[in-house]
C-alpha cells in the first residue's frame, strides 16, 4: 500500500481582505428622512466639472438608523447613459454592512423625468436586494443646475 503524501503548498493562493473605517461615529453622521436630504448630501459630493458631461451611478449607504455610512462611486458613463453592475453595488455595500442603499444617477443633458430604462435597472436592483435583506430606499435623478427627481416621491418605489 502506497501513502501519498499532499503537500500544503499556499505560495499560490491570494488572500481577500475587507476593510471599512469609519471617520465618524454614528451620532455624528448625517440621518436620512427624506429624498430631499438623501439629494443636498450627493449634490455637494458630485463632481460639478463632470454633471453635466457624463452620467455617473453613486449610491449612497445607510445603517440601520439611516444614518449614512458613506457613498460610493459605482460607474461613469456617457452622455446618454451608465451601464451598473448590481455586482458593484451590492459588494459595497455588504462590504460596509450597510443596512439599505439609495441610488443616485445624474442625467447630463438636465431631464429629470425616469426613463423605462431607469425605471427597469431600479426594478432589477430592488428585487437583487430584496434577495440580500438590503433594500434600495430610493433612486433619485440629479441635474447640472440642480433639482432631482426620486423614484420614491413619485411612487416607484
Amino acid at each position: 500500500m502506497e501513502i501519498l503524501q499532499i503537500q500544503n503548498d499556499l505560495s499560490n493562493i491570494s488572500e481577500i481582505k475587507i476593510s471599512y473605517l469609519p471617520k465618524f461615529k454614528a451620532s455624528q453622521r448625517p440621518q436620512i428622512t427624506c429624498a430631499e436630504d438623501a439629494y443636498q448630501i450627493m449634490y455637494n459630493c458630485w463632481n460639478k466639472d463632470t454633471i453635466a458631461f457624463q452620467e455617473e451611478f453613486k449610491i449612497l449607504l445607510l445603517n440601520y438608523s439611516k444614518r449614512v455610512l458613506g457613498f460610493y462611486h459605482v460607474a461613469t458613463g456617457g452622455m446618454s447613459g451608465v451601464i451598473v453592475d448590481a455586482k458593484l453595488i451590492f459588494g459595497a455595500a455588504l462590504k460596509a454592512c450597510a443596512s439599505s442603499i439609495i441610488l443616485f444617477h445624474n442625467h447630463p443633458y438636465g431631464n429629470l423625468k425616469a426613463s423605462i430604462e431607469d425605471v427597469r435597472v431600479t426594478n432589477r436592483f430592488i428585487e437583487a436586494g430584496k434577495m440580500l435583506e438590503l433594500p434600495i430606499l430610493d433612486h433619485i435623478i440629479l441635474a447640472p443646475e440642480g433639482g432631482y427627481y426620486s423614484f420614491g416621491d413619485e411612487g416607484l418605489m
